[in-house]
């Protein structure tokens, strides 16, 4: 009797701290939606704080009886929510609430890159060849005189109300050809580059810079002149470390932020 006793409140609890799988949902509803509305409601109610983590992806389709394609969908709208980050190898963590409308870019490696091109578009304004003048050769490290291909435009994600950015492209001369095909391509320009000339991108270096939002970009930008901005700048090398292209991004400050991870490694 004594361990009949001791067990039961210990069930209670556990039901409490983990509702039903099926809790507050439609039948109708996909099922990746029920897992999405019983995980979220177990983080907005403290089930799961904020940098604790999720159960594991098998854990999960156990729970709900769903297979691994609708758990990962599942934390992929999580994500998209910006309620969770998921690292390889690190699981699922829970993450602090942003303002709604910031953008977050994580960065861990050039494949991070592909996702940030291809999760927004890009509206392209203006493909020309320019001569790069001093002005533009102390901004960007490219030797002055020489011609490039530049590209310009707004970025936006899905849906969004105002721009993520304002990008300036500037592509080598020498892979200047993709400007044909730019105003079709939706991703990133240098795996353009590197499809078409057979070329492969091995380093990016990134410098981000506090900078004013100018009044020829205010209005573009939805912000005020004068305002805060953040210049992401990245430049892409070939394996010879010639520079194949370099990109700027304009971010109103109030509406960006960058995350980066780092891990030590074993010597």
């Amino acid at each position: 009797m004594a361990s009949k006793t001791d067990t039961r409140p210990r069930r209670t609890a556990s039901r409490k701290a983990r509702p039903s799988a099926h809790a507050n949902v439609k039948s109708d509803d996909p099922l990746y939606l029920q897992v999405v509305r019983a995980l979220k409601d177990e983080i907005v109610s403290g089930v799961y704080p904020v940098g604790s983590q999720l159960p594991t992806e098998e854990e999960l389709c156990d729970r709900f009886s769903v297979s691994r394609y609708t758990v990962r969908e599942a934390l992929r709208r999580l994500r998209e929510d910006s309620l969770v980050s998921s690292r390889q190898g690190a699981g699922t963590t829970v993450v602090p609430p942003r303002p709604a409308d910031s953008f977050v870019h994580e960065v861990m490696s050039i494949n991070d890159l592909v996702a940030f091109a291809t999760g927004v578009r890009f509206a392209i304004d203006t493909v020309e060849m320019i001569e790069i003048d001093e002005k533009l050769s102390a901004r960007t490290g490219i030797a002055s005189g020489e011609q490039w291909l530049a590209v310009r435009g707004f970025r936006h994600t899905e849906g969004g109300e105002w721009p993520v950015c304002w990008t300036e492209v500037y592509i080598n001369r020498e892979f200047a050809a993709v400007g044909r095909l730019l105003q079709r391509h939706r991703g990133p320009i240098f795996h353009l580059i590197e499809d078409l000339f057979g070329q492969s991108i091995v380093e990016v270096h990134q410098e981000i810079a506090a900078a004013l939002v100018s009044p020829v970009l205010a209005s573009g930008l939805k912000a005020k002149t004068g305002t805060t901005a953040l210049e992401v700048q990245r430049t892409y090398k070939l394996a010879t470390g010639k520079i194949a292209q370099v990109a700027i991004n304009t971010h109103p400050a109030s509406r960006f932020r960058h995350s980066m991870t780092m891990r030590r490694v074993k010597a």
